[in-house]
């Protein structure tokens, strides 16, 4: 039967109340699994991972080619283009974060929505480095609101649904995480299928705000009216000693704040998470002008995104598995990043095979073979370099550093666009390999349990 499971209330009916003698132990066995199924407001965030990577792939692993190629863009312009979008979406998700806290997470994902439309639309006919400028950081701004209301709300029901039915809450986010991969896979092979077609870069924005203007509507249309996390009964007493505590709060903060900044451990961290994400910014910056100058256009871009995200579908799960049992998060996050420094340094050593992307395709898979391993063991640092109660800060602070770093270094990065191959590739895999010296001071860390990764919407 597909009925939902009935409602509980304040006095629920035992299990096998009513029931025909004989029957009360087939009842019970039904039961539970009925009540595991994944609640309508689960299915709803889950289809909205899928669609946001979608819409967001459909578009932009085309977008260095077009920029470069299409406007004529200066490498250096190129890659500090693709920076501002990195930064306004990792950098700010604190911003989305803290605004689902205030408002709840529907406005926020609203507004974030109609933002990824005016972007993708205004994208699709700028002309001038402004109007582009203005674009991505609409593009990524909108991904700094929505991703952390989903994101958190996704973990919340999956608490709920634990709760309520015994289904460990692992299995609702790891659905979670499996649909924006497979929403990763398809994207990129949608804008490719539209350059084949001919409609160019400008179909490809157009289709991805198409996306994004079903998943408004549907959330508008579905995504309940939930109260923000903030609000809470009315209680004078509690409002009393609220009061009192203001200061005392604003003034733990702002320790925490200091605390953080000044934790010589963490920054390290965060910059060897930087030398990560600057390398993985060159899917969108270097890998589009390999793709270009070994076929002579961009059209196979989406099947190397395709493998990138199909490794991931395939081998996260197990291969966090198996670093989480057997070497220390420190071990695993310095392997990683040498395996994406690895990726790099293969590009100019790798002979061109059919059509000329084995180079191509042997970055992708060590880039994201490092980002498998190393990105897990990044988060899973976290909590052993700070303390308790400042980890949602220091979560946060992860991402930012790291978007500012990336912002800084995608201009450096595209100027190297022009530098001889063998230049250009020693300089991106010392990226990396700087990253790994940083990862190799910090703590060990504590091993021995899994720990997982989740899919970030674009």
């Amino acid at each position: 039967m597909n009925r939902p499971a009935p409602t509980r209330t304040d006095a629920p009916e035992p299990a096998n109340a009513g029931a025909p003698a004989g029957a009360p132990a087939e009842k019970k066995r039904r039961r539970p699994r009925l009540a595991s199924a994944p609640t309508p407001y689960l299915r709803l965030l889950t289809a909205t991972q899928f669609a946001f990577n979608i819409g967001f792939y459909a578009v932009l692993p085309y977008l260095a080619t077009h920029l470069g190629s299409g406007l004529g863009m200066a490498g250096w312009l190129v890659g500090l283009v693709l920076g501002l979008r990195t930064f306004s979406q990792q950098g700010l998700f604190v911003v989305g974060g803290a605004l689902t806290d205030r408002y709840g997470p529907r406005p926020v994902v609203l507004a974030g929505c109609a933002l990824r439309i005016t972007g993708f639309g205004w994208l699709a006919v700028a002309g001038s480095t402004a109007t582009v400028i203005a674009a991505v950081l609409l593009i990524g701004f909108a991904a700094a609101l929505f991703s952390p209301a989903v994101e958190s709300e996704a973990a919340r029901e999956a608490v709920r649904h634990e709760r309520d039915t015994g289904a460990p809450r692992a299995h609702v986010l790891a659905l979670f995480s499996a649909a924006g991969q497979a929403g990763a896979f398809i994207g990129p092979l949608l804008g490719s299928l539209l350059l084949l077609l001919g409609g160019g870069f400008r179909a490809a924005c157009l289709a991805g705000a198409v996306v994004f203007v079903g998943v408004l509507a549907g959330h508008a249309r579905l995504m309940p009216r939930a109260a923000p996390v903030r609000d809470r009964e009315a209680d004078p007493v509690r409002e009393r000693e609220e009061a009192h505590t203001v200061t005392r709060t604003t003034q733990r903060g702002r320790s925490s704040w200091r605390a953080v900044f000044t934790n010589r451990p963490f920054l390290l961290l965060c910059l060897a998470y930087s030398g990560y994400l600057v390398s993985y910014n060159q899917l969108y910056l270097s890998l589009p002008v390999e793709v270009e100058r070994a076929t002579g256009s961009g059209a196979a871009l989406g099947w190397l995104f395709a493998l990138s995200s199909l490794l991931v579908v395939v081998a996260q799960v197990p291969l966090t598995r198996w670093s989480a049992h057997r070497i220390a998060p420190r071990t695993a996050l310095v392997t990683g990043l040498a395996i994406v420094a690895a990726g790099f340094a293969a590009v100019p050593l790798t002979p061109a095979g059919p059509g000329g992307l084995l180079p191509g395709a042997a970055l992708v898979v060590l880039l994201t073979l490092g980002q498998m391993l190393l990105v897990p063991a990044a988060r899973g640092l976290v909590p052993d370099l700070v303390e308790d109660r400042q980890l949602g800060l220091a979560t946060g602070a992860l991402s930012s550093v790291s978007g500012i770093a990336v912002l800084a270094g995608s201009a450096a990065t595209g100027a190297l666009l022009d530098a001889p191959a063998p230049v250009r590739w020693a300089v991106l895999a010392a990226v990396p390999l700087a990253g790994a010296a940083l990862a190799f001071t910090l703590p060990a860390g504590r091993g021995g349990k899994d720990r997982g990764t989740r899919a970030v919407a674009g």
